[in-house]
C-alpha cells in the first residue's frame, strides 16, 4: 500500500527511489488531468514532466491538509491551464450566452460512429466543450474526485463546479439526442 507520509518523508531526505514511487503512483492522474486540457501529445508529455518537477520542488511545502493526489492534481491543472493560456492556437473563444443550445458539429452521429466507437465519439464531444466544462467532467467522472476536491484543485467554488457538471452533462445529452435524431 502507498503510504503518502512515508514516501514524502523519504523524498525530503533525498531518496530518489521514493520519488520514482510517487511518480509511478500519480503519473496516470497527472496525464488524465493534462490530457483533457491540452491537445498536442508533445505538449502533454512536456507538461507532465513539468508537473513532477514542480511537485519535487514544492514537496517540502506540502502540509497534508489535503490528499497528496488532490495537491498533485491541482499542480497538474494549474500547469496545464497556464500552458493553454500561453498557447494562442489553443486559446478558447468566447462562448455565446446560449451555450446550453450550442451544437458542436453538423456531422451526423452515424458518420462519427463509423469513424470511431461510442466512447471515442463522447470523448470528441467532451474535447469540443468549453474548458471549464471539460475540466470538471474529467476530474469528476474520469478521475473520480469529489466536488470539494475539484474546488481545491481548480479554485472554482463548489457550487460553480456542480453547476458546470450539470450544464456539461445536459449539453452532452442534448448533443447526443440531437445527433441521433438527425
Amino acid at each position: 500500500m502507498f503510504n503518502e507520509k512515508e514516501v514524502v518523508s523519504r523524498i525530503l531526505k533525498g531518496d530518489f527511489r521514493a520519488f520514482e514511487l510517487l511518480v509511478k503512483q500519480y503519473e496516470k492522474l497527472v496525464f488524465f488531468v493534462v490530457n483533457r486540457l491540452v491537445y498536442h501529445l508533445q505538449d502533454k508529455e512536456d507538461i507532465c514532466q513539468e508537473v513532477f518537477i514542480k511537485v519535487h520542488q514544492s514537496l517540502a511545502k506540502f502540509q497534508f491538509q489535503s490528499k497528496l493526489s488532490t495537491w498533485i492534481a491541482r499542480i497538474a491543472y494549474l500547469t496545464a491551464v497556464d500552458h493553454v493560456k500561453k498557447s494562442k492556437a489553443e486559446r478558447q473563444a468566447d462562448y455565446p450566452d446560449n451555450i446550453d443550445h450550442y451544437h458542436f458539429t453538423d456531422e451526423s452521429p452515424e458518420v462519427e460512429l463509423v469513424k470511431k466507437d461510442t466512447a471515442a465519439y463522447v470523448n470528441l464531444l467532451i474535447e469540443q466543450m468549453p474548458l471549464q466544462y471539460r475540466t470538471v467532467l474529467t476530474l469528476y467522472h474520469l478521475n473520480e474526485f469529489t466536488c470539494p476536491e475539484i474546488e481545491q484543485i481548480t479554485g472554482i467554488p463548489e457550487g460553480t463546479v456542480k453547476s458546470h457538471l450539470f450544464r456539461a452533462r445536459r449539453l452532452l445529452k442534448e448533443k447526443i439526442e440531437h445527433d441521433l435524431k438527425h
